[in-house]
């Protein structure tokens, strides 16, 4: 363990003295606070997955054994409208799957927004646009339905500093996508 360490710190010096002459102290030095712990946290999962980086920078949990589609759907919700995240959409995509004659297991995906906040953080950086709506995937694996959502803290850690109102607001919406993962898993609302 203390020699992966010692290896993830020396590529670390190395990529930063090499990229230095490149803007790349200067785009570090305007990170919010704990970007470094996050980026290390996806970099341990991408190297845990062998590359994949769709699961490097997610949040997964497993839904509880006995929980139904349904009771999952309904917890999500719940937290949704207890933190005013509305939904704006869902895709039951297995559904479609089925009606189509092509077996599958669940794949329901939830689509999540509180317009201010999206109106906020584009104003701040357009780009962030491509993460709207948040999401909330449900899909059936092997060993019974798993959530997927995005590592929230990616975009709020590692990007550029922000203003205290609109972290304030961001992260309220990571705490209830967070959230959202958490009572989806036991079917709680």
């Amino acid at each position: 363990m203390k020699l992966a360490n010692l290896f993830k710190a020396g590529l670390l010096a190395a990529a930063v003295t090499t990229l230095s002459g490149c803007g790349t102290i200067n785009a570090i030095g305007n990170l919010n606070d704990g970007a470094g712990e996050t980026f290390m946290a996806v970099w341990d999962k991408w190297v845990e997955s062998e590359g994949d980086i769709a699961d490097a920078t997610m949040w997964e949990v497993k839904v509880d054994d006995g929980v139904t589609l349904e009771e999952v759907k309904d917890a999500i919700n719940s937290v949704g409208i207890r933190n005013n995240l509305k939904n704006v959409g869902e895709l039951p995509l297995s559904e479609e799957l089925i009606a189509r004659g092509v077996e599958s297991r669940v794949l329901h995906v939830m689509s999540f927004c509180n317009p201010e906040t999206a109106r906020k953080m584009t104003d701040f950086s357009p780009a962030m646009a491509g993460f709207l709506p948040c999401r909330v995937n449900i899909v059936g694996e092997e060993d019974g339905l798993h959530l997927y959502t995005m590592n929230m803290d990616m975009a709020i850690k590692m990007g550029k500093k922000m203003p205290p109102e609109l972290l304030e607001a961001t992260m309220k919406v990571r705490n209830t996508m967070w959230e959202m993962l958490q009572d989806g898993k036991t079917g709680a609302f």
